[in-house]
């Protein structure tokens, strides 16, 4: 018999919820095989089997909350051979007699006689705070009396802690009407949820705008696409001019890759960049490691390959974590303008939206310019409004004038 196991979770994941069996008791499966889908906070991992046979059990239903290496189940052989009997339990050792304390004189103040009176400090002491003798509790003095001492020790400890208020009854839930129905949140979406609200209740959360005239990267784009293609394999997209203005920008300002852990700031001397993918279950925010070293072909081939296993939920727990800035582009949804949340403990997040023809002025004429609008929130705790303002111009300037990202200006 094999179990199976919940592998380890990654980083900061300590648990996972049972989200689909694939296989089901009495089947039979091939070593490698997908068994279980498991979801946590960040992603959907899939449990496979180690070893060829049969299903022989599940011990943990759809649903279940599962931490790492619980038993999933287990896996027989597929012979069908008999199970080893299982071991007659041993008897009970005979219970061991009493063990007899021999007595003992009490430690400590011992009990007061109710017939002995305090002494005289101690009665006074005892009136002028209102209190009786069988207050105090055990005494000191001879014979069992109450002392001063013991009055002044008894005044000198905390007052009791007022009892807790009993928990308050759990909310009932609000009953359907016709065409309504309940469904539970996932556990990505209840993550979603939370770090969301966290953002809103922790950071001084603040949105700069620009507007950036895009012809330029339009253009360029639309001269080398064919050609960057051929030689990378890859399209030549927006979003990795994005990524490299974008880290200009953070070498400029380093506030806005940086996060506040206590009363201290945490600088970063290097670039993670997150870039925010819609999956089936919700948003996530796979992270792109040392961008600010990466040329225009690798961001495109990992950008291209976080969207693809994002929709077949297939990013891995590593992948997700350790983000300094975020980008988020709902451009791509039809998006004109928003105000991006920040991703805890991020300082920034920028927003690409959909490039749109407006009429601009240029060199004193109206002209149709593709235009996009692009936001910066920001924590106001570390970034300030300048330094905000200031970088979302250098991401401005570096789209609308490539040239500048080739140069390193």
């Amino acid at each position: 018999m094999t179990e199976i196991v919940v592998p380890p979770l990654g980083e900061s994941v300590s648990s996972a919820t049972v989200a689909r069996w694939l296989k089901k008791a009495g089947e039979a499966v091939a070593a490698d095989e997908p068994l279980v889908e498991l979801e946590t906070d960040k992603v959907t991992v899939e449990v496979n089997a180690p070893s060829a046979g049969v299903i022989e059990s599940i011990a943990a239903d759809e649903g279940a909350e599962v931490g790492p290496g619980a038993v999933l189940g287990t896996i027989g052989a597929a012979n069908g051979a008999a199970k080893p009997a299982p071991k007659a339990a041993a008897a009970p050792a005979p219970a061991a007699p009493p063990k007899v304390e021999p007595p003992h004189a009490p430690a400590g103040p011992v009990a007061r006689p109710a017939d002995l009176p305090p002494g005289p400090a101690a009665s006074k002491l005892l009136a002028e705070n209102n209190l009786t003798q069988a207050q105090i509790g055990a005494a000191s003095g001879k014979d069992g009396r109450v002392t001063k001492g013991d009055v002044l020790a008894f005044l000198a400890k905390p007052a009791a802690a007022p009892a807790a208020a009993p928990p308050a009854a759990p909310k009932q839930a609000r009953s359907l009407e016709g065409g309504e129905e309940r469904v539970k949140m996932t556990r990505l979406r209840q993550t979603i949820a939370r770090r969301l609200k966290e953002a809103q209740n922790t950071a001084a959360m603040l949105t700069t705008f620009n507007e950036v005239d895009m012809s330029a990267a339009m253009a360029l784009r639309a001269e080398y696409k064919d050609v960057f293609e051929k030689k990378h394999g890859v399209k030549l997209g927006f979003m990795s001019f994005f990524v490299k203005a974008c880290v200009a920008a953070l070498k400029e300002f380093p506030a806005v890759n940086a996060e506040i852990d206590g009363d201290e700031i945490i600088y970063k001397n290097f670039v993670h960049m997150g870039i925010a993918v819609g999956g089936p279950s919700g948003l996530v925010v796979p992270v792109l490691k040392n961008a600010d070293g990466l040329g225009f072909a690798q961001i495109e081939k990992s950008i291209g390959d976080f969207g693809r296993r994002a929709r077949d939920g297939a990013l891995k727990l590593d992948e997700l974590t350790g983000g300094s800035f975020t980008i988020t582009n709902g451009g791509i949804y039809g998006s004109l303008m928003s105000t991006p949340i920040l991703n805890p403990p991020q300082s920034g997040i920028l927003g690409m939206h959909k490039i749109q023809e407006r009429p601009m002025v240029v060199g004193g004429k109206i002209e149709a310019r593709p235009m996009m609008y692009i936001a910066l929130s920001y924590d106001h705790r570390i970034v300030d409004g300048k330094e905000a303002v200031s970088f979302l111009v250098r991401v401005k300037e570096s789209i609308e004038d490539p040239r500048r990202l080739m140069l390193d200006l």
